[in-house]
């Protein structure tokens, strides 16, 4: 029996070392064709993107339209801009023009494959509740294969945001061609994230997954909440004392919220905790900003008041609530329109990695914002939120050259495919793994 065991288990661990090497091969090997794929090169010359359909990103529309740029920035949009000599021309006849789109919350960078398959490519958590220190950025991949599949939906700009129990550390605007995370920066160290408990305990298809949930989840909730508070408070202290001290990293790190240089990601979606979100900016000052909101539609007229923006994580999901309408994911982006609150559109399905941002957008359309409107929450009002509109965001004069080509609506899927791009003046390639294997297979059954 003793050696019957013996030999099954040396059978197991064979197994599983097989799996893993398994995984290796398909994961990394294949990988290899894409290192290809170079970042684009400087242009320092002027490009001319001419008569097309130009949607500002703002909710103007202009029709057979151009766009000039020049050393990396937008200098000229209208119907009447002349074209130098020695420009590069892209003719966009028939095709639709846009600002770049900016996925606001992600693991991009961070995570390159979903769970903990391998757990080596993830560097997205740190240990304990209290992480304000950690930059997201100082592990940023620029060699992921997934920016690459974004940048062919028209995504050229995403947050790369930790993942924690309570406060994760901040996060990074990075741009989607880069050679290191350097180079990636866009706007570097610009949020902080706190992951706010839930208040309610587990119910319906949670608690049957789950089980049921042990404590008080109200109780255990507000005390974690009043632990995140009271660090806020002594490092508020700490930074008004302005004698010699040790260096304290973990409350040094709080010192771009009271400064506003930096934003308080708040994830929350909950009623309670939408409440509860809004005292940290009562309290301290901060910049908030509700990451998830699905509940937020319920005080809409709360948060316009209190100033308080909104990244609304996924519409394509059930409702938070049982007894909510079924297409409330998709009706909430509407009735934050109607009141006024400013928001922005994200994709956070882990299958899709934010691909289906657009679509998203799309959805709003469909559930009542215009398209423009629409557009506007996944370009314009998300650069506003991150806080680099000054910068990106819309196709206006001034702002980086962070431009997309689309042979039609890039809302829609049936006709977003994207065939020209831009970040910062820089036309990148479109090719991901996706597209090589796609060609691959065509190559091989003689498609043409």
């Amino acid at each position: 029996m003793v050696n019957s065991l013996n030999d099954l288990t040396k059978n197991i661990f064979t197994m599983k070392q097989i799996i893993n090497l398994l995984l290796l091969f398909i994961l990394i090997t294949p990988a290899k064709a894409q290192e290809t794929i170079y970042p684009a090169k400087e242009n320092k010359g002027v490009t001319v993107i001419k008569n097309g359909t130009i949607h500002i990103g703002n909710g103007q529309v202009l029709q057979n339209a151009s766009v000039k740029i020049n050393n990396g920035k937008i200098e000229a949009v209208g119907t009447d801009i002349s074209v130098p000599a020695d420009a590069t021309v892209v003719d966009a006849t028939g095709k639709q023009v846009y600002p770049g789109l900016i996925l606001p919350s992600s693991q991009l960078g961070l995570q390159e494959i979903g769970g903990n398959a391998v757990r080596g490519s993830n560097d997205f958590q740190e240990l304990g509740e209290l992480n304000p220190n950690i930059r997201s950025i100082a592990a940023y991949n620029a060699d992921s294969k997934i920016p690459n599949t974004l940048r062919a939906n028209g995504i050229l700009l995403a947050q790369s945001v930790p993942v924690g129990s309570l406060l994760a550390g901040t996060s990074s605007t990075v741009q989607l061609d880069a050679w290191n995370y350097e180079d990636a920066g866009y706007a570097v160290d610009n949020g902080m994230h706190f992951y706010m408990p839930s208040l309610l305990p587990r119910s319906g298809r949670f608690a049957a997954f789950f089980g049921p949930q042990q404590g008080d989840p109200l109780k255990d909730g507000l005390e974690k909440i009043e632990l995140v508070k009271n660090f806020f408070r002594e490092a508020k202290a700490y930074l008004q004392n302005t004698g010699n001290k040790e260096i304290n990293l973990k409350l040094e790190a709080a010192k771009g919220l009271f400064s506003k240089k930096q934003k308080l990601f708040i994830h929350a979606n909950q009623v309670k905790q939408l409440l509860l979100a809004i005292d940290f900016e009562n309290e301290f000052g901060f910049d908030v900003v509700i990451v998830g909101g699905s509940e937020s539609w319920q005080i809409a007229d709360i948060l316009k008041k209190n100033n308080i923006a909104v990244i609304l994580s996924q519409e394509h999901s059930l409702p938070t609530l049982d007894d909510d309408d079924v297409d409330q994911p998709y009706k909430t982006p509407a009735a934050l329109q109607k009141a006024g609150v400013s928001f922005c559109l994200n994709d956070d399905d882990g299958q899709n990695r934010g691909r289906n941002l657009s679509f998203n957008a799309g959805t709003a359309a469909t559930y009542g914002l215009t398209k423009e409107e629409a557009l506007t929450a996944i370009t314009l009002s998300t650069a506003k939120i991150l806080g680099i509109a000054d910068r990106t965001g819309s196709i206006e004069v001034g702002k980086d050259a962070n431009i997309i080509i689309s042979n039609g609506d890039i809302l829609d899927m049936r006709t977003s495919i994207v065939s020209g791009a831009w970040i910062q003046g820089r036309k990148i390639d479109l090719s991901s793994k996706h597209t090589q294997i796609f060609e691959r297979y065509k190559y091989k059954y003689n498609i043409k």
